[in-house]
């Protein structure tokens, strides 16, 4: 059995035995980041998983005293927790894969907070008057969801990260706000789509028009409104549902999905796809994790759709390559 005992920069002990924390002195609170980190453990390989009180995070005030690096390893991955720590899973659970092929390990840290994954969620559900209706109104301040989420960008860089992600889609409407200054490379979700769609050499289904590609999302206004400004970049004509589906199919889905009414959620998410085929799009961009859990994994219509988080789980592991290569 192996059993040590290590502490952080600010002096917090955590106890370790076979990958399990066991004790956490100095600990209160509830905000988590987790580091997986294999470097002082023997083969069998386990993963640690250790949790950090609030107070590690720096405060606004403390951003630029804090500079404590928690890891060694080059090609570390921090990432930013959002909405749902179930996008956070499916990011790693990607990037596993990935890493499975090339018979390697990345060390991950992951921060995530629960309060702000309700802020955030209160934020989604307010453009759903049905929904928001029928679940506890928190009050919502972008101001304060940003500065949050900047906090945990520079504990991650500090932490010694190679770069960071994060696997929301809701955050990403604040990315250039909460990249600003940041040391390290901070991957935009949108950018690795578009790059992707840019190196598949697509043809436009209609001659003479523009390659177009199609968004849906639960929240049109924040979310689409961001991969729009990443595609257009790169000449992509970007189609999204207009008021008529949105009312009659994407609001109506989300409504069933809340009555845990799968089938008719699912029915109403096939239509609001086909609304978007017909209109001429080479693919579609699946901007929600609740819409993408209406397609079951096998289904065909995912040779139409993207999941962004597959892209942005890609283009992570391509990065920590080249700092591997670099070494």
């Amino acid at each position: 059995m192996l059993k040590f005992e290590r502490k952080c920069a600010l002096g917090r002990e955590w106890v370790l035995r076979d990958g399990e924390v066991l004790k956490l002195k100095g600990c209160s609170k509830k905000e988590t980041c987790y580091n997986r980190d294999t470097s002082q453990i023997k083969k069998p390989k386990n993963h640690a998983l250790v949790k950090f009180p609030p107070s590690i995070i720096p405060q606004s005030e403390e951003i630029n005293s804090f500079s404590g690096q928690l890891i060694d390893q080059a090609n570390a991955i921090g990432i930013i927790g959002g909405l749902s720590v179930n996008s956070c899973l499916k990011f790693t659970k990607k990037l596993n894969l990935k890493l499975q092929d090339k018979e390697n390990e990345l060390p991950l840290v992951l921060c995530t907070d629960p309060a702000l994954s309700k802020e955030l969620l209160s934020l989604e559900q307010s453009y759903f008057p049905s929904l928001s209706a029928k679940t506890e109104r928190v009050y919502t301040n972008p101001h304060s969801i940003v500065q949050n989420l900047r906090r945990k960008r520079v504990f991650l860089e500090n932490c010694g990260v190679c770069c960071v992600v994060m696997p929301c889609h809701v955050s990403h409407c604040w990315y250039d706000e909460i990249r600003e200054n940041c040391c390290v490379p901070f991957l935009h979700m949108g950018e690795c789509v578009a790059k992707e769609l840019k190196e598949e050499k697509l043809r436009p289904i209609e001659a003479g028009s523009r390659l177009r590609i199609g968004v849906l999302a639960t929240n049109t206004t924040l979310v689409a409104k961001m991969y729009r400004e990443k595609l257009e970049n790169e000449g992509f004509e970007v189609i999204i549902p207009d008021k008529a589906t949105m009312e009659h199919t994407v609001i109506p889905a989300m409504e069933a999905l809340s009555r845990k009414d799968f089938e008719g959620a699912q029915n109403l998410f096939r239509i609001a796809v086909h609304a978007l085929l017909v209109r001429g799009v080479n693919r579609i961009i699946l901007a929600s994790d609740d819409l993408q859990q209406l397609l079951p994994p096998d289904d065909p219509l995912w040779r139409k759709c993207i999941d962004p988080i597959d892209a942005l789980a890609r283009s992570t592991f391509e990065y920590t390559q080249s700092v591997e290569r670099c070494k």
